[in-house]
């Protein structure tokens, strides 16, 4: 089955580069240069990824962000014309999945949904579930659950938690969560991580000072504690 894409950009003639490049992929690519049509539509057919430019009229990139966010994980790339570290920061707090800096190479977009396309299908793992003391992660349905309430994960926050509960006790480093969890190197960019812990531990409510699951251990990386209080 092909996947669903939906770009919205206001870059007329970057859409339709985009259009015929990704779908000559097999990718079935709906495209809005009105970020208000572009919101419309996700809420009437929603597709299985979003690519969303930054500089727009009307609503930026980071107000529809914020719109998907209030009630869907649907992943979503986000693209800008200033590569600005801040952009960067706010699009990752925000809970973008991957960043794209224009101009960029239609081929290095592809990979990248192909990559974070992978992250957001559900697990194929011989374990369904893994259990530390309130926290439970369901690896088949991607539902993640803490004393019995659900979190809304986005796909890369469930796969980061999940390296996490797949090796408790273990120090991971910034680069092996790089590798392993955006599957591309991300220029480098290792505040990516940190943000993206952070915004873990602030679903899983967990306090940095005094961590149940989350410890930062300096200059190595991160530590999962399985529960447990430090």
């Amino acid at each position: 089955m092909s996947h669903r894409i939906l770009i919205i950009d206001d870059d007329e003639k970057l859409v339709g580069l985009l259009n015929e490049y990704l779908t000559g992929f097999g990718y079935l690519v709906e495209s809005c240069i009105d970020p208000r049509q572009g919101l419309e539509k996700l809420g009437q057919n929603p597709p299985e990824l979003v690519i969303l430019d930054v500089m727009m009229p009307h609503i930026d990139g980071f107000e529809v962000l914020k719109r998907i966010r209030a009630n869907s994980d649907l992943p979503v790339i986000m693209l800008t014309a200033r590569g600005d570290l801040t952009d960067r920061v706010v699009g990752l707090e925000i809970g973008a999945d991957d960043y794209l800096s224009k101009p960029f190479e239609p081929r290095e977009l592809a990979a990248r949904i192909q990559t974070v396309l992978r992250r957001s299908n559900l697990a194929r793992s011989p374990i369904d579930q893994l259990d530390f003391g309130p926290l439970h992660l369901n690896l088949k349905s991607h539902q993640v659950t803490l004393a019995g309430q659900k979190l809304d994960l986005t796909s890369t926050e469930f796969e980061l938690l999940r390296l996490f509960a797949q090796h408790p006790g273990e120090v991971l480093s910034r680069d092996l969560i790089l590798e392993k969890v955006a599957g591309i190197e991300w220029e480098s960019y290792n505040r990516s991580i940190d943000v993206l812990v952070s915004r873990l531990r602030h679903k899983l409510d967990d306090d940095p000072k005094h961590p149940r699951f989350l410890k930062t251990v300096w200059g190595s990386g991160y530590l999962f504690l399985g529960g447990q209080d430090d």
